[in-house]
């Protein structure tokens, strides 16, 4: 990765003067938009828009739902506007199929062949990825220290960000008894008041390492003695039009410098009530943030979610406020749902709003992203609407979402064969 230029020293027109204790970051800062990360979140509020409306398919048997009916359910549960579904729907023809049924001569819908393909790679993707989401599971108990556990239903609302199944209480945590438990609390056994508990296991040097201090270890070996400054630094980028004063420089020089504790560190018997350690706390806290946004599969994650785990990793309680002091290491989008969503990027790991590094599944996910910003210009909406074509659903009667991926290999291989050459209903409409 690349050096930023913000973690290079400034060693030109310094002096003693300038290291004066009224330099410090601001208390509260403008926050300055970066439309790379905007235009990014635009495309995400039509994916989670698609993802409402594929699960309420998927839960109906056949795999297809009366128009009308998904309009109820995505208004009831899912906050869409009356008819907004059946809208989405005919602007996305890549994804939803909307066809009359036969016999009711009314409109329904299901999902196209290439959709299909999309929900197999992900599932597929995700079972390769469980060896290392067990050690991203482990990991993000270690952050929770000094009691290492963290609640059940907090840790079920990330599971998407942390590459977990959804039934991962059962996949992960109980099939690991030698790294997890469950912990109930005295006379009740209800799964939201339940934790996830790290087993003590022999000490493993690599499970404690922060993702920044091996950014830091490739800086020294490609820089040498010259890094000898990135001890404790951080990969700074700020957005494009962020202003950066004089003396906004060299608190945030001083700040690079300063030392803090490691977020996997156990600081419970720590003095923390001189100046000196709160500072060091200030920093450990945006470094634990930094920790768990890359524990993420996208190194993203909305603020609501990091506020769940605050307590528990020792977070401050303004946490909006507390990153905007930080628009170098972290933006904050409120785009995506009218402003009520806040979603949290680790800058370094993106550039121009992709990935750099991007992960098997975060690949897998995009290309529902690519199909809903395909053209429906392409899609024969006359045929369509009129036709059925071929393998429509209606005579198996589906046995739910395991029915739909294959019950084995070999089910999934012959369904992938038609659906990565675009056969049954989608070749009749594309053109």
């Amino acid at each position: 990765m690349p050096s930023p230029a913000i973690l290079r020293p400034w060693t030109t027109a310094m002096n003693a003067r300038s290291f004066s204790q009224s330099t410090s970051i601001p208390k509260k800062l403008q926050r300055v938009r970066d439309h790379a990360f905007d235009d990014h979140m635009e495309i995400q509020k039509k994916v989670r828009r698609a993802l409402k409306l594929q699960e309420f398919i998927l839960s109906h048997p056949s795999h297809s739902l009366p128009v009308s009916r998904l309009d109820a359910l995505a208004r009831r549960h899912a906050a869409f506007a009356p008819h907004e579904s059946g809208s989405f729907l005919l602007r996305h023809p890549h994804v939803f199929h909307v066809f009359e049924h036969p016999v009711q001569r009314v409109l329904w819908t299901r999902l196209t062949p290439r959709a299909i393909s999309q929900l197999r790679s992900e599932s597929s993707a995700l079972v390769s990825a469980l060896p290392s989401t067990v050690l991203r599971l482990r990991k993000l108990l270690l952050l929770s220290s000094p009691r290492r556990r963290l609640r059940l239903e907090h840790v079920r609302l990330s599971h998407r960000d942390l590459a977990l199944p959804e039934d991962f209480e059962f996949s992960v945590v109980l099939a690991n008894p030698q790294f997890f438990r469950l912990v109930s609390p005295p006379g009740s056994d209800e799964s939201r008041l339940k934790y996830i508990e790290s087993v003590p296991a022999p000490d493993d040097p690599d499970l404690t390492v922060c993702a920044i201090e091996r950014a830091r270890e490739l800086e020294y070996r490609s820089r040498g003695g010259d890094a000898e400054d990135l001890r404790f630094s951080f990969t700074i980028n700020f957005p494009p039009g962020f202003k950066i004063g004089k003396y906004y420089r060299i608190a945030v020089w001083k700040w690079q410098r300063l030392p803090y504790w490691s977020p996997y560190e156990d600081v419970s018997g720590y003095d923390l009530r001189s100046l000196e350690a709160q500072k060091r706390m200030e920093k450990r806290a945006v470094a634990m943030i930094h920790e768990f946004l890359s524990l993420t599969v996208e190194k993203k994650t909305t603020l609501e979610r990091i506020a769940q785990f605050r307590e528990a990793m020792g977070l401050p309680k303004k946490l909006k406020e507390f990153l905007l002091r930080h628009q170098g290491i972290f933006y904050v989008s409120t785009r995506g749902n009218q402003g009520k969503l806040h979603t949290v990027f680790l800058r370094e790991a993106y550039r121009k709003g992709e990935l750099i590094e991007p992960h098997e599944l975060y690949l897998a996910r995009r290309k529902l992203g690519e199909l809903l910003l395909m053209s429906p210009k392409k899609a024969n909406f006359d045929r369509m609407l009129t036709s059925m074509g071929r393998g429509d659903g209606f005579s198996s009667g589906g046995n739910g979402r395991r029915e739909l991926f294959g019950d084995d290999n070999g089910d999934a291989d012959e369904d992938d064969k038609g659906s990565e050459s675009d056969s049954g209903v989608e070749s009749e409409f594309v053109e």
